[in-house]
């Protein structure tokens, strides 16, 4: 079976993506997966890193709002879905599947005038526009939360690596703190803004550093690949990383996760049974408060607005929790039990089963 996969533009989109494509490879060792993507976003390095082979159209962003760019869409639309039919008529895949992003409507066009078999997964609890288009033009359709408001849906939740679904916390937590040099007699925080950082959460707990170290926590604090931090006097035990290609281990280092709340960090975090503060990216339509927020009414984390997070904040409120080893229990015990951990096999026998027909 040949299989067209079509997402891109954020690690949301992509990393569902890979995941996907390792679950269909170990469902059904003969399947042939090729990617599709577009050369300026991440899947243009994490694809090809993953081993998938990547064909490109162009980019095709669609504006929130009325202007000259909303204008432009039909053209570079028109381009991008000529070279997606182009690759589909090449490839001559049995079934196409979207994870949203600038690059699903092409694809979405040209398995509907080619008479393509279509599956549509939407990672978020607000569906985007172009999973609003494809699931119009196909009964194939997944959610990663159970309200997603689209015809056709089946929730299944999110697809993920299965180095972090099948993972052990506890069973790698010493080798965690030592990879990180964190002391296993103190309480770790994880803090990250997701694959690009986040300036105000990186402000917000670093210079809340002196209050969290003289509460005995330790941070292990995942910047992004573009930022920096300068640490004040008194920060104590604060390990500054800015990538962390083993993101298991982290989350075994850690006790606790400050952090954004899109949907794939909503699910990895909760699945693998770590208490949870989601700071919203204050962008967009809310979707990513609307992630966190099954969890939240679980009782397995916090939310706070962007723009609430203030040093104050952290320092009246992380030491307490840290600190609170009944409290961090309950809140992890809750959050595992929200959001399944088996959607990559679940969508991949979505799509294996809608090829073969």
């Amino acid at each position: 079976m040949r299989i067209l996969l079509a997402g891109g533009g954020s690690a949301g989109h992509t990393s569902p993506l890979i995941a996907t494509a390792d679950a269909l490879r170990r469902l059904d060792p003969s399947v042939e997966i090729t990617c599709l993507g577009t050369r300026e976003g991440l899947e243009a390095r994490l694809i090809p890193e993953a081993g998938l082979p990547l064909e490109f159209v162009p980019r095709v962003p669609l504006p929130r709002r009325p202007g000259a760019d909303l204008l432009r869409v039909p053209g570079r639309l028109r381009a991008a879905r000529r070279s997606a039919i182009e690759i589909v008529d090449r490839l001559r895949p049995d079934v196409v599947v979207g994870f949203g992003g600038y690059v699903s409507v092409p694809a979405y066009l040209a398995a509907r005038t080619r008479g393509v078999p279509l599956v549509v997964h939407e990672g978020n609890a607000i569906a985007g526009v172009a999973n609003r288009l494809g699931a119009r033009l196909t009964h194939h359709v997944a959610t990663s939360f159970p309200a997603t408001a689209l015809p056709h849906a089946t929730y299944i939740g999110l697809p993920i690596r299965r180095m972090i679904s099948t993972l052990d916390r506890a069973a790698l937590r010493e080798e965690a703190l030592a990879r990180f040099g964190l002391a296993a007699d103190r309480p770790t925080l994880l803090v990250t803004g997701g694959s690009q950082g986040a300036a105000r959460i990186n402000a917000a707990v670093s210079q809340a550093a002196p209050a969290l170290a003289a509460a005995g926590i330790q941070v292990l604090h995942v910047v992004g690949p573009t930022h920096t931090l300068e640490l004040p006097e008194g920060a104590g035990t604060y390990v500054i990383e800015q990538y962390v290609d083993r993101m298991d281990l982290a989350y075994a280092a850690a006790d606790a996760v400050l952090c954004r709340a899109g949907s794939n960090t909503v699910t990895e975090v909760s699945g693998v049974g770590l208490p949870a503060v989601y700071v919203p990216l204050p962008i967009g339509n809310g979707e990513q408060a609307l992630n966190a927020r099954p969890v939240i009414d679980a009782g397995g984390g916090l939310l706070v607005a962007d723009a609430a997070l203030t040093p104050e904040w952290v320092a009246a409120t992380l030491p307490a929790l840290l600190t609170d080893h009944a409290r961090l229990d309950a809140m992890g015990a809750a959050a595992a039990d929200v959001i399944p951990l088996d959607a990559d096999e679940l969508l991949a026998r979505i799509i294996l089963e809608a090829g073969s027909r």
